[in-house]
């Protein structure tokens, strides 16, 4: 237990003074914030000119939330930067020198990891929420003690948490920023999209982890999908365990 606090220190002085994870985490909250307060401008406007059904089908927390979706890729590079940027500056070796259990060094960047994404994602998500409710207006809003918008904002930080550490996992898999990123940016902001809109390839495509961990961003789940807002979440866990338990094995049995 000792070692692993010591290497858990270790881990938050090096994401602490490393500018471009900091710059990441910075940027997810500007971004998400940005982002909501636009949709929400424009979504004010626009509700008057919705038809009947566009009215009824309107979900302002979902529609609030879009920011969230551009800010996660800052919050997915942090997740990839956390272990490939040793990879790439050659530390990884003085690292494991200095943790050489390697259990231990992999254990303390996933709870440092996931600590952090956790916490900056409740800001990101609160401010997101509020940022982009002010905006649309009193008028067609939500409140936060309505009917299912708690738990949307409560599955929304635990959706970009875990969206992080699957990063990390596959990084860590992978080596590789270019190679990791150039899989999960067009994966999860548009292949998904694309994939979740085509009736064929529907019900198969909501179990890719950014789909199925993104129902519970909606205050009720749209009417084609099969997956319910908690069983959405724990394909997404499920999808995260599997790219940690990738991680921690290619790591034990592979030169740094």
């Amino acid at each position: 237990m000792a070692d692993l606090r010591a290497a858990v220190a270790f881990e938050w002085t090096k994401i602490r003074t490393v500018r471009s994870t900091l710059w990441c985490l910075i940027l997810c909250l500007l971004v998400s914030v940005l982002i909501a307060l636009l949709f929400g401008w424009v979504l004010r406007g626009a509700y008057d000119d919705m038809s009947a059904e566009g009215r009824a089908r309107f979900d302002p927390v979902a529609s609030g939330f879009n920011g969230l979706r551009l800010g996660m890729i800052c919050l997915v590079v942090f997740g990839v930067l956390t272990i490939t940027g040793e990879y790439g500056s050659g530390t990884i070796r003085s690292s494991l020198a200095a943790v050489p259990r390697r259990g231990v060094f992999y254990t303390a960047k996933v709870l440092t990891c996931t600590a952090i994404a956790l916490a900056v994602s409740t800001v990101v998500v609160l401010a997101t929420f509020f940022t982009a409710q002010t905006a649309i207006g009193a008028a067609h809003n939500a409140s936060i003690t309505d009917a299912g918008v708690p738990r949307a904002v409560v599955g929304s930080v635990l959706y970009m948490t875990l969206l992080c550490v699957f990063a990390l996992g596959l990084a860590t898999v992978l080596r590789s920023p270019a190679l990791t990123l150039g899989i999960l940016v067009p994966l999860f902001f548009m292949v998904s999209e694309i994939l979740n809109n085509i009736p064929g390839v529907r019900n198969a495509a909501q179990f890719l982890p950014d789909a199925a961990g993104g129902i519970i961003m909606r205050r009720e789940p749209q009417a084609h999908t099969i997956l319910t807002a908690w069983t959405g979440m724990a394909v997404l866990a499920a999808w995260t365990l599997a790219a940690l338990t990738a991680a921690h094995l290619t790591l034990k049995h592979r030169d740094p």
